[in-house]
């Protein structure tokens, strides 16, 4: 049973030590930023941050999940607090312009050479639990229990927290009580935001082959048209939300990918296609994944494929649904060390994370009952830009900024990643005194 404190009164102990960290950290930051690297290929990456954690005093352990990074300082009795960062880039060419923009380029798993950038800021995330970890081992005789910080791979392709809990994560170090994380987001930049209940969507990303009997386009009633099935498949799938799917509930499927045949009087033998599903309730989603899977077969037999179709799962997650009383918990603790005026209402977000995989006893395999979890968002775009951002409200004014995954992209001036370092350890030291 977690315990709420009463002892917020660090503010100006923990802005010091930022203060003492910040050079240090915002050099590790660029380091990061310039030289990104893909899922389960963040080595370098990963290498970085394990040397600095451990300059820092944390037990170290490397190549976790493959190569995620466990890092544990243990003081005394107490609660085990779990902050958790992610470590890995994305196939983007950068164009912010910085000076220590990004030039990297990696073979990616199909052999194509691709452009590298930290578009989403995982590197921010990075260098953030770095820099709370140096506060909170100088604070270290102010707080009592253990500390874990997770700096996790391949959270991009929802890969990295599973591979971590089936390395035995919660059997190799210890389970915690809380587990704690944060996202970037172009929200004014010195703010944090809260959203208790479902905060990020679930999500699946769907491929489907539709097997066809190809041959010649001047011919057509002596083959079987995949791309006439698949087409057929593209329009009966916008049926689900419209038709199948309670109006009060959110659901998104879009055909991201249709794929069919080399040239115009060639029909082929199959085509393929990749589907985007997303919702904020996991039993609804395994509905619409199911009614995905019947139009398809149905379509098939329709139109007299030679074989059934083939579905395979490429990646998926579930709903992020932040623990109420462990968010009021975060709130009250960054209410006392920003100030009230420094809070907002985060939105509802229909992207997605693999952090619940950390909470969640079942998805994540691990047993036992649930772990709590809180998730919260910083913002990052610098005031000046947001005073001339039209609207008035959060999600008024991200309609209007770049957003994660945007080549444009950059969330790591100086006020954002000051306020990751200083939000992580607020929350922890709430959990920890």
């Amino acid at each position: 049973m977690i315990t709420q404190s009463n002892r917020f009164n660090f503010k100006g102990a923990i802005a010091t030590h930022v203060e003492a960290a910040f050079e240090d950290v915002q050099s590790l930051y660029r380091l990061l930023h310039q030289t990104p690297e893909l899922p389960f290929q963040e080595h370098k990456t990963s290498a970085r941050l394990a040397d600095a954690l451990e300059c820092l005093g944390y037990a170290v352990t490397r190549n976790v999940g493959g190569t995620g990074v466990v890092a544990v300082l243990r003081n005394g009795e107490g609660l085990t607090v779990m902050l958790r960062s992610d470590m890995d880039a994305l196939p983007i060419k950068e164009e912010t312009g910085l000076e220590f923009a990004s030039s990297e380029t990696a073979v990616a798993e199909n052999g194509e050479t691709v452009p590298l950038m930290h578009a989403c800021g995982h590197d921010l995330h990075s260098s953030c639990i770095v820099g709370a970890a140096a506060v909170m081992a100088r604070l270290r005789d102010q707080w009592t229990g253990t500390l874990m910080l997770i700096c996790q791979p391949a959270e991009e392709i929802f890969g990295g927290a599973k591979a971590m809990l089936k390395d035995g994560l919660y059997e190799r170090f210890p389970r915690p009580d809380v587990v704690l994380g944060q996202h970037n987001i172009p929200a004014l930049a010195g703010t944090v935001g809260h959203r208790a209940g479902s905060a990020m969507a679930a999500c699946t990303n769907l491929a489907v082959t539709i097997h066809g009997n190809g041959g010649h386009g001047s011919m057509p009633a002596h083959t079987v048209d995949p791309v006439v099935i698949a087409a057929h498949v593209v329009t009966r799938l916008q049926s689900i939300v419209s038709r199948e799917v309670p109006p009060e509930e959110t659901v998104v499927v879009t055909v991201g990918k249709l794929h069919a045949g080399t040239q115009a009087n060639i029909i082929p033998h199959s085509a393929e296609l990749e589907i985007n599903i997303r919702s904020f309730d996991n039993v609804l989603h395994r509905q619409v994944m199911d009614a995905i899977e019947r139009i398809i077969r149905a379509e098939c037999e329709a139109g007299r494929a030679p074989k059934p179709p083939e579905f395979q799962v490429l990646n998926d997650t579930l709903t992020l649904d932040n623990d109420s009383m462990a968010v009021e918990h975060a709130r009250r603790a960054h209410a006392e060390h920003f100030g009230h005026d420094s809070l907002f209402a985060m939105p509802r977000l229909n992207a997605s994370e693999d952090f619940p995989f950390f909470g969640n006893a079942e998805a994540g395999g691990f047993g036992g009952e649930d772990i709590p979890y809180v998730y919260w968002f910083i913002g990052a775009t610098p005031a000046g830009r947001w005073a001339e951002t039209a609207g008035t409200s959060v999600s008024q004014k991200m309609r209007h900024l770049e957003m994660p995954h945007s080549p444009y992209y950059f969330p790591g001036n100086d006020v954002t990643l000051r306020t990751g370092i200083e939000a992580m350890a607020v929350a922890a030291l709430a959990y920890l005194t």
